[in-house]
C-alpha cells in the first residue's frame, strides 16, 4: 500500500486511541474497540476510504481522549476489515503503513487529528550495520535463555536488509513499559534507536540469567526437601514395621493443635517463640537429653491459660456481702476494699479500657491472726476467681519470682507463672504473703522484681526468664500482707496502699469465737452444734486467760484442742450425747492459764510507772522501774533496749534535771544536805544535790524481749521524777508519748493496740499526746473508750501533775 494514494501530508484523519501497546508500520494487527469515539473514527475511515491514526494512551489515563492523555507519535494505516461482535464491541484488522506524529488535536473535534509522517534519518551506514549485527548477536543469546525469539523470527531478522524494519521488529517483541517504548518509538535517529534497543536486550539477558540461577537453587532445595520427606516416610515405615510407637508424632500434632487454638490470645512474640520451640522439638531425636527439657518447656507454655478469664464482671454488693459474712468488725478495712472494687466496677460499666487494669495494690498490715490473708480469700470468693498464695517470707533468690533461664539445670518458671498455671485463669487473686520479710543476697533482690510486678504501667509485659517472652499480668488482682510496714523498702511502699488491721478487743474476740471459730472447728472435728455447749463466761475466760495475741489464731488452736478432747470423750463413752464445758471444766481440757496482760497493781509506789507499748502481736503494758543509790549522779539503764530507747532515757533524765534546777519539780528536802552562807550563816537548799549525790538505775523488765522506740519517753521521765522527788506514782494510770529535750510531748503510733492493752490490764486513766487525742480517738473501739479515762498531755509538767501523788 502506498501513502501517495491517500494524498499529501500533513492531513486530518480519524484518530483511534489504543490502551495496550505501540503498533509498528509493518504489522497487521487485530484491534478490539469498545470506545464510542474509536468506533466512529474507524467507521469514518471506512466510509470515506481514509487512513486512520493509531495512538497509545499514557499509563493511568486509559479511556480518556484529552490532549495530554495519549502519546503524540503513533502509526498511520488502513482498516482492512471490520466485524461487529455480539457484545457490542468491534473487531478491526489494521495494517500499519508508516510512523506519524500528531501536529494538532482538538478534543471538541472528537475523532479527528492533524498528523504528519515521521521520517527517520541515519548518518553512518557502516556504524548502523555494525550496530544491527551486535543487536542480532544479543537476540540470539536471549533466545537461548527463553523462547521469546523463536528460530524463524531470528532468521527473518537476519535476512532483512532494512535496519529500520529490524529495529521495529525487535521492539515489537520486547515487553517494555510505555514510557520507554515511546522513547525508542519516537526517536528519528536510527543509530540511537538501535543502541537503546541493544541496552534493553542486554538488561533482559542479565535478568534471565539471575532468574535461571534462582530457579536452579529453588529446584535443588525442593528436590532436597522431597528427598528428606521420602526418607522420613521410609524411617516411619521402618519404625512401624519394627513395632516402634508413634507417640512423639502424636504429641507434636497435639502441641501444634493447642498452639493454634491459643494463637489469637497469645502475644505475637509468645507465639513465635513457642512455635519455634515446637518445630525444634519435632526435629529432635526423642532419646536426646535436650528433647525432654524442651518438651517440658512446651508443655509448660501451653498450660498457661492464655485467653481464659474467670468472672470478669463483678459487683461491689457481692464483695461487701462476702466480707461481712466472713469477718466480724474490721469496718474500715472492709469499707476501703469496697471502695477499691467500686472504682473497678464503674470503669467496667463505662468500658474505660485504659484504666480497667490500673489501680492501687492493696496491702493489709497488722499483727498475725487479725485476718489479713482471710480478707484476700473473701475477695477471691466474692469475685468467683481462683486464689493463688505466694509466700514471700525469707525469699532471697530473685529467680523464684522471675524464673530461671533455660540454660540452667532444673530451670523452672517463676512462682507467678506457676500460679497462673495452677489457677487455670489469667485473672486470679494473687496474695503476696509476708511482703515485709523479703530478703536479698548475692543472687539478687526480690523486692526489685516486685516493683515491676506491682506497677500497672509495667506488669502488662512481665518477662519471665524461663519463658523468654512477656506475659500480661494486668488482669491479676494483687493483694499483699505484712506485719511491720517499717521493713518494706521505700520504693515498694510507693506501689501500694496500706490498710491497717489492728488488734481485736476482748468483745470482738468473743463474737468472732462465737459466730465463726467455734462453728468452723465443730465442723472440722465432725461434731454437731447440739453436742457441745460452751457458756459465754467460759469463752471470755479462754480469751482473757489462755491466749496472748492481737488476733485470733491461737484462740482457734485452743478451741481445736478443746474439741479434740471432746471427740475422744464421746468415742470412749457412747452414752454421752452432749458435752458441756464450763469454767470449772477448763482445767480438765486445757493446761494452766497463760495470762495475757497482768492487771495493774493496786498499790501506789515510788519509781514504778506504767508505759504502753506496741508489739508485732498487739499492745502491752511496759513497767519501768527506777531507784536511787548513793553515788556521783550517773544514770544506768538496763533491759534489752535499742539505741532509740537508750537515747530516750538520757533525754528523760536531762528533762527531769532541768525541772529540778528550775524548781518546777519539788524535791523532798530531807534527802538534800544543807549548805551555809559564809557571811550570815543562813541555811540554803541546793536542789541539784539530789542528782549529784545519787546514781539512778533505770530498768525495763523482761530483758529477753527486745524493746525499742521513743514512745516510752514520758514514762521514763515520770519514773525518774518519782524516785528523785520521793513521790509515789498512781498505780492505775498508764501513758505513752515521745519526750523532747524541751519537755514537749510528741505523738506516737499504734494507739489502738496500746489502749486495748490498758483496757485489758484494767487501767483507769491513760495519758496520751494531744495530737493523738485529736486525730486518732475515732478509731478506738467504743467499749475501750467507755472503760478508760483518756486525757491528753502537751508537756511533761502535765504528766507529773496527773500521775504523781
Amino acid at each position: 500500500m502506498q501513502l501517495e494514494n491517500y494524498g499529501n501530508f500533513p492531513q486530518t484523519i480519524p484518530l483511534v486511541i489504543e490502551d495496550e501497546i505501540f503498533l509498528y508500520p509493518f504489522m497487521i494487527t487485530p484491534l478490539f474497540l469498545e470506545n464510542k469515539e474509536n468506533i466512529e473514527a474507524v467507521e469514518n475511515a471506512i466510509e470515506f476510504n481514509r487512513l486512520v491514526m493509531i495512538a497509545v494512551s499514557k499509563s493511568g489515563k486509559e479511556g480518556s481522549r484529552d490532549k495530554d492523555s495519549f502519546y503524540d507519535v503513533g502509526v498511520v494505516g488502513n482498516v482492512m476489515r471490520k466485524i461487529t461482535l455480539p457484545d457490542g464491541k468491534v473487531k478491526v484488522l489494521f495494517q500499519g503503513v508508516s510512523k506519524a506524529k500528531i501536529i494538532d488535536f482538538v478534543p471538541s473535534s472528537n475523532i479527528f487529528a492533524t498528523v504528519d509522517i515521521l521520517a527517520e534519518e541515519t548518518k553512518n551506514d557502516i556504524e548502523l550495520k555494525s550496530l544491527i549485527n551486535i543487536l542480532i548477536d544479543n537476540i540470539k543469546k536471549l533466545s537461548r535463555l527463553n523462547n521469546k525469539f523463536p528460530a524463524d523470527l531470528i532468521k527473518a531478522i537476519e535476512e532483512n536488509d532494512m535496519p529500520s524494519r529490524v529495529a521495529d521488529l525487535v521492539s515489537s517483541v520486547l515487553k517494555i513499559k510505555k514510557d520507554e517504548a515511546y522513547k525508542i518509538f519516537s526517536n528519528t535517529n536510527l543509530e540511537q534507536r538501535v543502541i537503546g534497543i541493544i541496552e534493553i536486550v542486554k538488561n533482559e539477558i542479565e535478568s534471565y540469567k539471575i532468574q535461571k540461577e534462582i530457579t536452579q537453587k529453588v529446584n535443588s532445595k525442593i528436590e532436597k526437601s522431597h528427598k528428606d520427606y521420602f526418607l522420613k516416610e521410609q524411617i516411619k515405615a521402618i519404625q512401624k514395621e519394627l513395632g516402634a510407637d508413634n507417640q512423639k508424632e502424636e504429641e507434636i500434632k497435639l502441641f501444634k493443635k493447642r498452639l493454634k487454638a491459643k494463637k489469637c490470645f497469645m502475644g505475637q512474640e509468645a507465639y513465635k517463640e513457642t512455635k519455634r520451640q515446637v518445630e525444634k522439638l519435632s526435629r529432635m531425636n526423642p532419646d536426646s537429653p535436650d528433647a525432654s527439657l524442651l518438651q517440658t518447656y512446651v508443655e509448660m507454655v501451653l498450660d498457661i491459660p492464655f485467653g481464659e478469664f474467670a468472672n470478669v464482671k463483678f459487683s461491689v454488693s457481692s464483695v461487701e456481702k462476702q466480707l461481712n459474712k466472713d469477718h466480724y468488725s474490721l469496718e474500715k478495712a472492709k469499707e476501703r476494699i469496697a471502695e477499691y472494687f467500686a472504682v473497678k466496677q464503674l470503669l467496667e460499666q463505662r468500658n474505660i479500657e485504659d484504666l480497667k487494669s490500673k489501680g492501687t495494690v492493696l496491702c493489709f498490715v497488722g499483727p498475725p491472726g487479725v485476718g489479713k490473708t482471710s480478707l484476700a480469700n473473701s475477695i477471691a470468693k466474692a469475685l468467683a476467681r481462683p486464689l493463688v498464695r505466694v509466700a514471700l517470707g525469707g525469699m532471697e533468690d530473685v529467680n523464684e519470682l522471675r524464673g530461671h533461664r533455660r540454660t540452667y539445670v532444673g530451670a523452672m518458671p517463676g512462682r507467678l507463672i506457676k500460679g497462673l498455671i495452677d489457677a487455670k485463669k489469667m485473672n486470679p487473686v494473687i496474695v503476696l504473703d509476708e511482703i515485709d520479710k523479703l530478703g536479698s543476697n548475692h543472687r539478687g533482690d526480690p523486692s526489685a522484681v516486685m516493683l515491676e510486678i506491682l506497677d500497672p504501667e509495667q506488669n502488662h509485659e512481665f518477662r519471665d526468664l524461663y519463658l523468654n517472652f512477656p506475659v500480661d499480668l494486668s488482669q491479676v488482682i494483687f493483694v499483699s500482707t505484712a506485719n511491720d510496714i517499717r521493713k518494706i523498702p521505700a520504693p515498694l511502699k510507693d506501689r501500694m496502699e496500706f490498710i491497717e488491721l489492728n488488734s481485736y478487743t476482748p468483745n470482738e474476740k468473743y463474737h468472732i469465737a462465737k459466730d465463726y471459730l467455734i462453728p468452723q472447728e465443730l465442723e472440722k472435728h465432725g461434731l454437731k452444734k447440739d453436742e457441745v455447749s460452751i457458756s459465754k463466761a467460759t469463752i471470755e475466760l479462754i480469751i482473757s486467760k489462755y491466749t496472748r495475741e492481737a488476733g485470733v489464731r491461737n484462740l482457734r488452736r485452743v478451741f481445736s484442742k478443746l474439741f479434740r478432747k471432746v471427740v475422744k470423750k464421746i468415742l470412749e463413752n457412747e452414752t454421752i450425747t452432749k458435752v458441756t464445758i464450763g469454767i470449772k471444766d477448763l482445767k480438765e481440757y486445757l493446761d494452766n492459764p497463760i495470762f495475757e496482760i497482768e492487771p495493774a497493781d493496786k498499790i501506789d509506789v515510788v519509781g514504778v510507772s506504767n508505759g504502753l507499748a506496741w508489739t508485732a502481736v498487739g499492745g502491752d503494758i511496759l513497767k519501768i522501774e527506777a531507784i536511787k543509790l548513793k553515788g556521783k549522779g550517773d544514770l544506768k539503764v538496763t533491759g534489752n533496749l535499742g539505741d532509740v530507747m537508750k537515747e530516750s532515757s538520757t533525754i528523760s533524765y536531762s528533762v527531769v534535771k532541768y525541772l529540778i534546777d528550775n524548781k518546777i519539780l519539788k524535791i523532798d528536802e530531807k534527802d538534800i544536805p544543807k549548805t551555809f552562807k559564809e557571811k550570815d550563816e543562813k541555811e540554803l537548799v541546793d536542789c541539784s544535790e539530789i542528782y549529784k549525790r545519787y546514781d539512778i538505775h533505770l530498768h525495763i523488765p523482761e530483758g529477753a524481749t527486745p524493746k525499742d522506740g521513743p514512745s516510752a519517753g514520758i514514762t521514763m521521765a515520770l519514773a525518774l521524777a518519782s524516785v528523785l522527788s520521793n513521790r509515789k506514782i498512781k498505780s492505775d494510770i498508764a501513758m505513752t508519748g515521745e519526750l523532747t529535750l524541751s519537755g514537749k510531748v510528741l505523738p506516737i503510733g499504734g494507739l489502738k493496740e496500746k489502749l486495748i492493752a490498758a483496757y485489758k490490764a484494767k487501767i483507769k486513766k491513760v495519758l496520751i499526746p494531744k495530737k493523738n487525742y485529736e486525730r486518732d480517738l475515732e478509731e478506738i473501739p467504743q467499749e475501750v473508750k467507755n472503760s478508760l479515762e483518756i486525757k491528753f498531755v502537751e508537756k511533761i509538767e502535765d504528766v507529773l501533775k496527773e500521775a504523781l501523788i
